[in-house]
């Protein structure tokens, strides 16, 4: 049996010279021209079918293992974060504004990693590996670009795999569900329209500050009340835009923010009773609600069976390691769902938190690190299982 995770630690210097160039210099979704240009010559040096410009900045790979075999597409996401950084690390964004808060820059540098691996060990793969590295996965459709650009054929995809390193939890610990494990999230934006006026003389006005304020308190009774108590929603208004002075009531508030849901019968309830109170709540208090809803991403939700391919690699190769299946998942929301409901697949979490270096910052904060430790165990981890689907 190959030792994939010596094998990774051995590449270590290079996995995480990758990521700290990735992370120094940052790109917004479809925006990812220097890190995509990074990521197709690391390609085109290991002599792989490279294809670039996939949805914008996409790029793509192939490698062919000696024997037939399943088609297995394995993705990273390339996109940083509208962010400003915090961390004082010697690595830190170079771009004013943007960061990588959320552990792509490791992604994007683990896939290569692993790319390298697999091509020294082509001979003995059953079947062909198709690399996706994703722009834009943070809310802007990268997931579905690429679908649309027909990444799940020529060749046609069997299996998918993606991870995601995760600094809710420790160095050490890994997260590889059965079923669920994201939620699918609904962006959405409320406009509640009155009638202006001076605030001295309010009753001359129809007052859309208060009616919002209404609909933000009776929004919070979908999940108490309309949910049944052992299934998971949320309902979360995360800003609120309202006038420019201390002493004029303004004409219209603005307010959006997130639903997420896992079940399909749940979703549709949230979703009708999110809409019938922001509405009627609105003409109660004598405005008007215009709604915006935009689904982001469904469910992320495993197969079983390729879930427990991973599981069963991941506790060949960590036997002490606290591996985590079945039941984690998490209200967070990932566009690799889109892939997934096409293709069966897994995704994984792999811990990524050292609170004893002060690297436990969550995601998408200003103070986002990682422990660099966990790089040579995802590369090894995501190799591993390839190697036993492909087997």
């Amino acid at each position: 049996m190959i030792d994939f995770l010596s094998e990774a630690n051995e590449l270590f210097d290079y996995t995480r010279s990758l990521r700290r160039d990735f992370h120094m210099h940052p790109e917004l979704g479809f925006k990812e021209v220097r890190t995509a240009g990074i990521v197709a010559n690391e390609l085109n040096a290991l002599g792989l079918e490279v294809h670039t410009g996939i949805a914008d900045t996409g790029v793509v790979a192939v490698l062919e293992g000696t024997r037939p075999g399943p088609v297995l597409l394995v993705r990273a996401d390339m996109d940083g974060l509208p962010i400003v950084e915090e961390t004082g690390a010697a690595y830190a964004s170079q771009n004013p504004g943007v960061m990588h808060a959320c552990g792509h820059d490791g992604h994007t540098a683990i896939l290569l990693t692993v790319a390298k691996i697999l091509k020294k060990h082509a001979g003995e793969l059953g079947g062909t590996v198709k690399f996706m590295f994703q722009p834009a996965e943070e809310g802007m459709g990268g997931a579905e670009r690429m679908l649309q650009a027909g990444i799940l054929e020529n060749p046609k995809v069997d299996l998918v795999l993606a991870l995601h390193l995760w600094n809710e939890k420790p160095l050490g610990w890994l997260g590889i569900a059965n079923g669920p494990a994201m939620a699918g999230a609904e962006f959405f934006k409320i406009l509640v329209h009155g009638k202006g006026g001076h605030a001295a003389v309010p009753q001359l006005s129809v007052d859309p500050v208060l009616a919002a304020a209404q609909i933000v308190n009776a929004l919070q009774s979908i999940v108490a009340r309309n949910v049944a108590p052992l299934q998971a929603a949320v309902v979360s208004v995360c800003t609120i835009h309202a006038g420019e002075a201390f002493n004029v009531l303004p004409q219209q508030v603005e307010l959006t923010g997130t639903i997420r849901t896992f079940e399909p019968e749940v979703r549709k309830t949230v979703l009708e009773r999110f809409e019938q109170i922001a509405r009627q709540t609105a003409e109660a208090m004598g405005c008007q609600a215009v709604i915006e809803l935009k689904q982001l991403t469904p469910a992320t939700i495993n197969h079983p069976e390729i879930a427990g391919a991973v599981q069963k690699t991941a506790q060949k190769l960590f036997r002490d390691g606290d591996i985590q299946t079945g039941n984690y998942i998490t209200m967070g929301s990932e566009d690799f769902a889109f892939v997934l409901e096409k293709q069966k697949g897994c995704y994984f979490f792999v811990g990524s938190a050292n609170p004893e270096k002060g690297l436990n910052a969550g995601h998408h904060h200003p103070k986002f690190d990682f422990d660099e430790a966990v790089l040579p165990r995802a590369v090894a981890l995501m190799t591993a299982s390839i190697f036993e689907l492909l087997k």
